[in-house]
């Protein structure tokens, strides 16, 4: 009896004690507001800025390769000659074909220049002939001066003249036409001898910007030609590099077109680079749930190469300003994630998802307010409605 009193007098006492040891001095902190500034860690991949491979535009043997895999070139610079004899007899040919219708040409206006001298000597002997039929005419109104048959004489001169002036005007416009289509002949030798020189000037190739040679894939003696699979030559421009960078869905708000990005390679781990947003996908990458971004990257001393891989440092910005609270603020359960929040003296437990970390501080997300203040070390253990003495305390 005497230990069951005992005990009755222990529970006793417990139960007048509990409401002091729910009063408790608990750290309070207020709830902070800020905007997200925070880099995660990305990979990217250097690609050449421009990158072109090169094919023969006309069939022809390899006569002479001028560079090799790694041979910086300038922009016009003579990579590979090629030969086609064939082609050198086309030229030939179309010269000729050209010269013999300049030939043409000057003969024929040579004749027309002949043809207009006859015309004009059968235009005098007209007017020769015109005059004396008016002279005896004329003469023929006073009866018997002018035999009838000397009259008929004259007249048929005269239109003897006419006509064959009329036929030599025929023909100076037939040679006249005939002149025209040798000068169109001779243009369309030019034309054809153009193309052909043209198509002579395919078999140097040159470079067509500032680059490197990064595969060399011909010989002398090759016959290639524009059917060919492979390239004679693949140039890449590396002393400006694209940097690749694919950026996740949740990440995307922190990119800004000109923005300069910091970053690191393996090759180099001591030093750091930098590289400027320029280009950015309009649409996300449907299996991997990212946005490629391509940043340009100044290489000026080939430090960096294709296919290097580096450690972008991407910056992850936010628009709207957030609530942080020290990270030992936030409890997790199996059954939820919350804070302690003070409220009229007492513990409120108020729901949250947990953000982005800054430091000391995590980024929460639910139904707080600035100036509101949390418990510093929170734990499962502090009921809601139990009284909290806040002692203050600092962010």
């Amino acid at each position: 009896m005497k230990y069951i009193r005992n005990v009755l007098i222990g529970a006793a006492l417990f139960a007048v004690n509990l409401p002091v040891a729910q009063a408790q001095t608990i750290e309070l902190v207020p709830v902070v507001k800020k905007s997200v500034s925070r880099t995660v860690d990305l990979p990217g991949e250097f690609q050449p800025f421009m990158s072109v491979a090169l094919y023969s535009r006309v069939p022809g043997y390899v006569e002479t390769v001028l560079v090799d895999r790694g041979s910086a070139v300038k922009q016009g610079d003579l990579l590979v000659a090629l030969s086609a004899p064939e082609m050198k007899a086309q030229i030939a040919a179309a010269e000729s074909r050209v010269q013999a219708a300049e030939a043409d040409r000057l003969q024929a206006e040579g004749k027309l220049a002949s043809l207009e001298a006859t015309l004009s000597s059968l235009q005098a002997t007209l007017k020769s002939a015109q005059t004396t039929y008016d002279r005896l005419r004329k003469a023929s109104e006073t009866p018997g001066v002018v035999a009838g048959n000397e009259l008929d004489v004259a007249l048929q001169s005269a239109e003897a003249q006419r006509a064959g002036i009329d036929s030599q005007r025929a023909n100076i416009q037939s040679q006249r036409a005939s002149i025209d289509a040798l000068r169109n002949k001779k243009v369309a030798s030019e034309a054809e001898l153009h193309a052909l020189q043209e198509m002579e000037s395919y078999l140097r190739v040159t470079a067509p910007f500032d680059g490197i040679v990064f595969e060399r894939n011909i010989h002398p003696g090759a016959l290639v030609g524009p059917s060919a699979t492979t390239p004679l030559l693949v140039l890449h421009q590396v002393s400006r590099l694209r940097l690749v960078v694919a950026v996740p869905e949740e990440n995307v708000g922190g990119i800004v077109r000109g923005a300069t990005v910091p970053f690191g390679v393996p090759a180099y781990p001591t030093r750091m680079f930098s590289g400027t947003v320029t280009r950015v996908s309009p649409s996300l990458e449907s299996k991997t749930r990212t946005m490629p971004v391509e940043m340009d990257v100044t290489n000026k001393d080939q430090t960096l190469a294709p296919g290097m891989f580096s450690t972008v440092h991407w910056p992850v910005r936010s628009t709207d300003p957030g609530f942080f609270v020290p990270k030992t603020a936030v409890v997790t359960t199996t059954e939820r994630t919350f804070v302690v929040r003070g409220k009229n003296g007492r513990a409120e437990w108020v729901n949250v998802q947990k953000g982005a970390a800054d430091g000391d501080l995590i980024r929460v997300i639910g139904p707080l307010q600035e100036g509101d203040t949390v418990v510093k070390r929170a734990t499962d253990e502090m009921r809601e409605g139990m009284t909290l003495k806040g002692s203050g305390g600092g962010k």
